[in-house]
């Protein structure tokens, strides 16, 4: 494997990393009860102190931290070390309100840089390979951790940042770019933009990575075929540090979690208790090594399920999910749990491009959704009745899938607006009715 397979780290047993991430919890715990008021204080409330917590097994005594703490805190009150020590801020895409800011010094970004390259790493990258970056730069961690990722392989790095798709398509074409980093639903408006083109047999690309938001399996076939690459899925947040937190190997069977840099467990999300191996359940994450702005148990609200079965690639990082939903944006329709991510599958699974928006209404007490699909150009020169039988079908599946009744428009190709960064999927209109 090329240099940033950490073969020490990444293939060791699951005693050796127990005992990194003991002494890793130990000592974070210690340290934001020395240097951040607002943890102590969390800590006093639970009447745990840091000698209390002697390893992974004493986790359930320390108190959660949740995006309304990192709010309230804003901007200074959970950071561990002095403003003179940190050399960077990151913040959150789309929050509202007061943002989420995180804080880095030089270790913590080489800390994030090496997950990074070991996500790209795992998707065969090397240093003779050419790194388009697409993901957004700025506030936004995408562009940020990717190109210090590709930096650290020592792969020739475009910064391309999101947008601009024609400049994108020839930067890929003159410069041979051999991997693609952003958002999946930029990858496939990227795929349809270079069939347009007729510059598929100019393009270089053997492996994506992609994430920043939700995908299927379904998305993930689709971009493989229309760009004839290998997608890769990895995940982070700004909170624990960006994308890299975990990463996807060539098994393409759940993202390896980087646990010498961080404590995953999965909770029931109504309770907060610990929840086993092999179940659904909310993700939390503890953020050991960090040094300006560790989090301990922060709770992301993404749904998954976590395995420690070895991976056949050899790592023993376990692994995790794509998310299968949120426990926060889950929309609930007629007292029925909806996830975008089941709509997207059964869109894909009749045939169905990843364009499309789901509206939720609420009239006289009772709430509606609509599924608005963007048909392909085959399909738009059927006729009203093919269509109205095609509108009919997508009906049926999406009853069989979720329980619930939906409404289906089949609209014109290019009718939907395209994203070049985070897909806006969900139009919840409810909130207009509320008294």
């Amino acid at each position: 494997m090329e240099r940033y397979f950490d073969e020490a780290i990444e293939t060791a047993s699951r005693e050796e990393i127990l005992e990194i991430q003991n002494r890793g919890l130990r000592d974070v715990v210690k340290r934001v009860w020395d240097n951040v008021p607002y943890y102590r204080k969390k800590m006093e409330a639970k009447g745990v102190t840091p000698e209390d917590i002697k390893g992974r097994e004493d986790l359930h005594k320390l108190p959660f931290l949740t995006k309304d703490d990192l709010r309230e805190a804003y901007p200074y009150g959970l950071m561990a070390r002095p403003v003179k020590d940190c050399v960077r801020i990151q913040s959150t895409s789309g929050t509202t309100g007061r943002r989420v800011v995180a804080f880095y010094t030089q270790n913590d970004l080489d800390m994030w840089e090496r997950c990074c390259a070991r996500a790209l790493t795992a998707a065969g990258c090397t240093p003779d390979d050419v790194v388009q970056v697409s993901y957004g730069y700025g506030l936004f961690t995408g562009g940020a951790g990717l190109h210090g990722g590709s930096h650290k392989v020592g792969s020739l790095t475009l910064p391309m940042s999101s947008g601009n798709t024609d400049r994108q398509i020839q930067f890929m074409t003159d410069l041979g770019a051999t991997i693609i980093c952003c958002t999946p639903s930029y990858a496939a408006y990227l795929a349809e933009s270079i069939h347009e083109r007729g510059v598929r047999d100019q393009i270089r690309l053997k492996a994506g990575i992609f994430g920043a938001e939700a995908w299927t399996e379904e998305m993930r076939q689709s971009i493989q075929e229309r760009l004839g690459i290998k997608a890769y899925d990895i995940y982070g947040l700004t909170e624990i540090s960006g994308p890299g937190v975990s990463f996807e190997c060539s098994c393409q069977n759940g993202m390896h979690i980087n646990e010498d840099n961080f404590i995953a467990e999965t909770i029931d999300p109504k309770t907060g208790e610990p929840v086993p191996y092999g179940e659904k359940g909310e993700l939390v994450f503890t953020s050991f090594t960090k040094e300006a702005f560790p989090l301990i148990r922060y709770r992301t609200k993404d749904i998954c399920i976590l395995t420690e079965e070895k991976c056949e690639c050899g790592r023993t990082f376990i692994r995790m999910t794509k998310p299968l939903g949120r426990s926060d944006d889950m929309l609930i329709v007629k007292g029925v749990n909806v996830f975008p991510s089941q709509i997207e599958t059964v869109l894909m699974n009749q045939g169905y491009p990843a364009n499309y928006e789901i509206v939720v209404t609420r009239e006289n007490n009772s709430d509606a959704i609509e599924v608005k699909v963007e048909m392909t150009q085959e399909m738009f020169s059927d006729s009203i009745s093919e269509v109205a039988g095609r509108e009919k079908k997508l009906v049926a599946a999406l009853k069989a899938m979720l329980g619930i009744y939906c409404k289906v428009r089949l609209v014109a190709p290019k009718s939907i607006v395209r994203s070049e960064g985070k897909a806006k999927r969900v139009i919840d209109k409810r909130n207009l009715y509320k008294g």
